[in-house]
């Protein structure tokens, strides 16, 4: 793993709220990249933040969802 960051870290950088990044885990469009066994606190790194940042560009391009999560899926 890179750069380990919280969630907290990942809405600072990114831009997205907490609450969006959690949605965006529930649904699946972004996943953990680890938990710590003490605290059991999710991290991620520096391919979760490109994802957000990939989501974010492809909102503004009045992307669903559905097709964002298509996008990702395969790799783009």
């Amino acid at each position: 793993m890179s750069n380990p960051y919280l969630i907290k870290d990942l809405a600072r950088l990114s831009g997205f709220s907490i609450y969006t990044i959690k949605y965006y885990l529930k649904i699946g469009l972004i996943k953990e990249s680890g938990r710590s066994p003490e605290t059991n606190f999710r991290f991620f790194d520096d391919t979760t933040l490109k994802q957000l940042e990939t989501i974010r560009q492809l909102r503004r391009e009045k992307k669903s969802i559905r097709q964002i999560k298509e996008i990702l899926s395969e790799g783009v």
